[in-house]
C-alpha cells in the first residue's frame, strides 16, 4: 500500500466533470438530480463525459429518488442501466440495494456487481441507511463490491469519524473503504489522518446564477422556487484545494502503519461502536 489518497468528485454535468479533472480529480461519479441525492443519468450525459475527460469515470445506477429498496421492475432497469453504462466507456458503476429491514440485499447486489464485471463496483451511501455497519460492511464484501461509500452513518463524515475508523480497521484490505459527506479542504486532512481513509469522495457543487436574462418569476417548474435560475457547478480552484489537501494529509501516513493509525484514533469507543437502528 502506498501513501497516496484518491479524491473521487461527484459530478453532474459536463461541465463540472471538467472542472473536476482540471482540478486534479483522480475520478468522478456522475449523476443526475443531486437534489434527491442523485440518480442514472443519461446515455448521452454519460457518452459525452467519457469523450470529454480522461480521468475514471464511474456511474450512478439508481432509478428514482426515495429510499433503496426496489421493485423488481426497478431492479431489472438497474441492470439495463449497468449495462448502458459498460457499453458507453464508464470504468465503474455505484448503486445500493437494502431490504425492507435495512439489511444489504446480498443477492441483488451480486448480481450488478457480477453484470458489471470488469467494471468496478462501488457500494454508496444506502449503506448508511442500513440497520447495522458492522454486518452491512460483511455483506457488502461477500457479495464481491470493490469498495464501500460511507460516512459512518451520520450525516457528516466528521460526525462519523468513530465508527468510519472501525469500518476501516475491520475491512483491512477485503474492501476499500470511500468517506464522503461533507468533505472539505478544511477537513480533509483532519477525516484522513483520523480514519487513514484512502479514498475521499466529495460534493464540491456551488450555486452560479444563470446567465439567463429573461426570466419569469411567476412560475416554478421544480420543487424549489427560483431554481431554473441558479446552477450547481463544480469549481476547478475547489477541487484543486481539496486535492492538496488530501495529498498533504497522506504524506502524514506512513503506509505500513494505516490500520494501526486507524486503530490507535479509536480513542474510547467501544468495542462494538457501531449505530444500530
Amino acid at each position: 500500500m502506498n501513501n497516496s489518497v484518491l479524491v473521487e468528485i461527484c459530478v453532474d454535468s459536463i461541465e463540472s466533470a471538467l472542472a473536476a479533472e482540471r482540478g486534479g480529480a483522480h475520478r468522478v461519479e456522475l449523476c443526475s438530480n443531486l437534489l434527491e441525492g442523485g440518480t442514472t443519468s443519461s446515455a448521452g450525459l454519460i457518452e459525452t463525459v467519457r469523450r470529454k475527460v480522461h480521468i475514471s469515470l464511474h456511474v450512478i445506477i439508481r432509478p428514482r429518488g426515495g429510499d433503496f429498496c426496489y421493485s423488481e421492475d426497478e431492479f431489472e432497469t438497474m441492470k439495463r442501466d449497468v449495462l448502458t453504462a459498460k457499453e458507453l466507456g464508464a470504468d465503474g458503476v455505484v448503486f445500493g440495494i437494502l431490504k425492507e429491514d435495512g439489511q444489504i440485499d446480498t443477492a441483488r447486489t451480486r448480481s450488478l456487481v457480477e453484470l458489471a464485471r470488469p467494471l468496478t463496483t462501488t457500494f454508496h451511501r444506502a449503506f448508511d441507511m442500513a440497520a447495522d455497519l458492522h454486518q452491512a460492511l460483511e455483506d457488502v464484501i461477500n457479495a464481491g463490491t470493490d469498495r464501500v461509500l460511507t460516512s459512518g452513518g451520520e450525516q457528516n463524515a466528521e460526525d462519523g469519524i468513530a465508527t468510519i475508523v472501525r469500518l476501516v480497521t475491520i475491512a483491512k484490505d477485503r474492501i476499500a473503504v470511500m468517506v464522503g459527506g461533507g468533505i472539505r479542504e478544511t477537513n480533509v486532512r483532519h477525516i484522513i489522518e483520523r480514519t487513514g481513509a484512502r479514498e475521499i469522495h466529495a460534493n464540491m457543487g456551488h450555486s452560479v446564477a444563470s446567465p439567463m436574462l429573461h426570466r419569469n418569476n411567476k412560475i416554478s417548474l421544480g420543487s424549489i422556487k427560483g431554481h431554473e435560475y441558479q446552477r450547481v457547478v463544480v469549481l476547478q480552484h475547489k477541487v484543486r484545494s481539496l486535492v492538496e489537501a488530501a495529498s498533504t494529509a497522506a504524506l502524514t501516513l506512513a503506509p505500513s502503519t494505516t490500520v494501526e493509525a486507524a486503530e490507535s484514533s479509536l480513542g474510547s469507543v467501544r468495542e462494538d461502536g457501531f449505530r444500530k437502528g
